[in-house]
């Protein structure tokens, strides 16, 4: 029999409350508190149920990559050359240090008795080597063009230790690829595909298959790291960079992604020590598959030329000419008899979309020209004058440029009445030709000189209006104080080169 027991009335309360769920309720201390309002959850990703490797990718993919052993040409050494590798060899006979460095047995090279050697030249090569893959069953290998550049003859070792013959087909420096051909009759090769890198996210796998240190097939596996980093290798850096360990060696090797399409094809690689650490950049799939389609045509990749000097737009320049963020790339000279000066594009535009896309910086800039076919008409947005302009203008050929000619820069000559800026620490004075301003003395640590500026700098503008005395530089600093803004944009030159730095308008 179940005993039957009374529930006071503040018990039956609780019982009340506990039976509710207590979702809104918690006890801290012993004291009722409400947590209705919750923090938002945490992340939470389910992890894979699956484990996995990587050896059906490697076996599928491994017959198709290669090693690249590349004949370079040495320049002839003469026997002059190679006798200087001893210094002490001149040292006179009665020298104390003499004894210590006798030059071998006599007959020997050096040797006291010895007569001197005549002239000799000689003729050697080097063997650089490196990675590639096959990308058709008839023979054409992608690989790196500072892999093959300087060589003469080229071999290609497969993973099964045969060797062939291959010729180069073509280079190109911009992108630092190239391709080679194997010639081998009734001959199929196992090739592999280039995927689409954009689908590829951060935090995915990648395998990276080449012939490190010249020791052969090997294989490497690690994740994208990061995408679009710019190494300072070209104008159009846009590389992957992925944590596999890759090495020297590596260079045109390709990257896989976990279907066996390769994603990226390396390229370089971070090493303050020589040795692998880690990062390793590849140039994207993307970028790789058009400029082989080309070369394996025999033909030169030809890129869109817009010819204009450009620079980034920091957050100075976006306040002075009345932007609203940082981004973009000011013009700071347009080339003469060029694309960008015969539509109409001047100095201190900020460009800031092409074709409807943003664009973020400078390099973005060029990048999105490149890609276009020269003869493409394009559209150039620009920011002028506190508006939006849009310019249609008809790419050139970036191949087919010449020399750049020198653009002489105005004779600097003797200082003529100069007179001080107050407030900017610059002193200033007309330019003999009267196209400019000459700085003739900056001040240590005033905005000009925290900012770049230095003597011998021509102030050609403010704000986009052409300066030649002292006195209009000093009324555009003051039609732009009246207008609001808080920083002056100086288009300034020097020699040749045409750069805008923004100064913070002194409240006088």
């Amino acid at each position: 029999m179940r005993e039957n027991v009374k529930t006071p009335k503040r018990n039956r309360l609780l019982a009340a409350v506990v039976a509710a769920g207590l979702a809104g309720t918690a006890f801290a201390g012993g004291v009722m508190t409400n947590t209705s309002e919750s923090l938002a959850e945490a992340v939470s990703v389910p992890a894979p149920q699956q484990t996995f490797g990587f050896a059906d990718v490697v076996e599928k993919v491994t017959p198709a990559v290669v090693s690249v052993r590349v004949k370079e040409k040495v320049s002839d050494v003469s026997s002059d050359e190679t006798d200087r590798a001893n210094p002490f060899e001149s040292l006179p006979d009665d020298h104390p240090m003499r004894r210590f460095f006798e030059f071998g047995q006599p007959g020997q090279p050096g040797a006291p008795g010895t007569p001197p050697r005549g002239p000799r030249r000689e003729n050697r090569q080097a063997t650089a080597q490196g990675s590639g893959f096959f990308i058709s069953d008839d023979g054409y290998i992608v690989t790196n063009n500072h892999v093959v550049e300087d060589g003469e003859n080229f071999t290609i070792v497969m993973n099964d230790g045969k060797e062939y013959d291959a010729r180069l087909i073509g280079t190109d420096k911009r992108t630092d690829l190239a391709v080679l051909k194997v010639d081998a009759d009734n001959q199929k090769f196992t090739y592999v595909e280039f995927g689409d890198d954009s689908k590829t996210r951060i935090g995915e796998w990648v395998v990276a298959v080449g012939n490190p240190f010249g020791l052969g097939g090997s294989v490497t596996a690690g994740i994208i790291s990061a995408r679009g980093r710019d190494i300072g290798a070209g104008p159009y850096d846009d590389f992957l960079q992925i944590d596999a360990a890759v090495n020297r060696g590596n260079s045109g090797g390709p990257a896989f992604d976990l279907s066996g399409k390769v994603i990226g094809v390396n390229t370089a690689i971070f090493s303050p020590s020589g040795g692998n650490v880690g990062i390793a950049f590849a140039i994207p799939a993307s970028t790789a598959k058009t400029v082989v389609a080309s070369l394996r045509e025999g033909v030169n990749v030809e890129r869109g030329w817009l010819g204009v000097q450009i620079a980034p737009v920091t957050d100075d320049i976006a306040e002075a000419v009345g932007l609203s963020n940082e981004e973009g790339a000011i013009v700071t000279l347009p080339e003469t008899n060029t694309p960008a000066a015969e539509a109409g594009i001047e100095t201190g535009d900020v460009i800031t979309a092409v074709n409807g896309e943003a664009v973020a910086n400078p390099r973005e800039l060029s990048r999105k020209v490149a890609g276009f076919a020269p003869g493409t008409t394009i559209d150039i947005k620009v920011w002028r004058g506190n508006g939006e302009q849009t310019i249609a203008v008809k790419l050139g050929n970036l191949n087919s440029l010449d020399e750049s000619a020198s653009v002489g820069g105005p004779s600097l000559g003797a200082p003529v009445d100069p007179s001080s800026l107050s407030g900017y620490g610059l002193t200033l004075t007309p330019s003999e030709d009267g196209a400019g301003v000459v700085v003739t003395e900056v001040e240590p640590a005033s905005p000009a000189a925290e900012r770049g500026m230095s003597a011998g700098d021509v102030i050609v503008s403010i704000n986009g209006k052409a300066v030649k005395t002292q006195r209009e530089v000093r009324d555009a600093l003051a039609a732009a104080d009246k207008s609001g803004r808080k920083a002056a944009l100086f288009q300034l030159r020097t020699g040749d080169q045409n750069r805008f730095v923004a100064l913070p308008i002194e409240k006088g």
